[in-house]
């Protein structure tokens, strides 16, 4: 009978799979203590106070970012790319956005989350509308609040920066043609009394932990798919999207 070929891992008996899989078993425990460890470690940085006293549109009008953490004491922003130019926000934070799950716990754990974009706030109600979602999305359209937390990336506005890495940095990385405009991330504030702290902040693979898809597919054989993964040759790399 003809079969057909696809790249997949070595075949193997039971035992010399079980063999391996107790050594990766040693060698995800490690990962997991190392995690806790760099968890405590974020828990621990310290935190700088906001002296600038942004103002964004929220569904009901103009807001202050501590008005944002509604009765709450911590705040996590998903700066999520959405140019004013543009009719739809990002397909990649729309992903991310999509792949979120009951959120209830953050509540309890007195903590809660929303979006922020530049592109004016009519977008991103219509935006909103379109993908169902009922999370608080705000508009800094007009305010230096993308600049300064560095996911709209403009020379003429401020000095280009990206993942704590400056232009040099990032050049020397990538090459002359350096990122523009929106990008995305994260950032964690804590608030005391009328006081707004920034505690926290991450960018490209940091906030893939806003899907589990990821964390699915690194279970599998052939992975993410993605191009700087250390799989063997002939393994499928992730489709092309126009």
């Amino acid at each position: 009978m003809n079969q057909t070929t696809v790249a997949h891992p070595a075949i193997a008996n039971r035992d010399v799979w079980l063999t391996a899989r107790k050594t990766l078993l040693e060698h995800e425990k490690e990962l997991t203590k190392h995690r806790d460890r760099i968890n405590a470690e974020r828990r621990r940085l310290p935190m700088v106070r906001l002296e600038k006293d942004y103002t964004f549109e929220g569904p009901n009008g103009a807001v202050k970012l501590i008005d944002m953490f509604d009765s709450y004491t911590q705040l996590i922003i998903y700066h999520f790319m959405f140019d004013p130019s543009w009719e739809k926000g990002c397909m990649g934070c729309t992903g991310f956005v999509n792949a979120l799950g009951d959120l209830s716990l953050l509540h309890e754990r007195n903590t809660t989350l929303a979006l922020v974009s530049r592109a004016p706030r009519p977008k991103l109600a219509a935006y909103q509308a379109g993908q169902g979602w009922n999370l608080p999305w705000y508009s800094s359209f007009g305010s230096d609040f993308n600049y300064d937390f560095h996911v709209t990336l403009d020379a003429t506005v401020t000095p280009i920066e990206y993942n704590y890495r400056n232009q040099a940095e990032l050049e020397q990385l990538h090459g002359p043609n350096v990122m523009q405009g929106e990008s995305h991330g994260l950032s964690v504030f804590f608030r005391i009394d009328n006081d707004v702290f920034h505690t926290y902040s991450t960018y490209a693979r940091g906030v893939e932990s806003l899907t589990d898809s990821y964390s699915l597919l690194d279970m599998t054989p052939y992975g993410r798919q993605e191009d700087f993964e250390d799989s063997p040759a002939g393994w499928p790399q992730k489709p092309t999207y126009g």
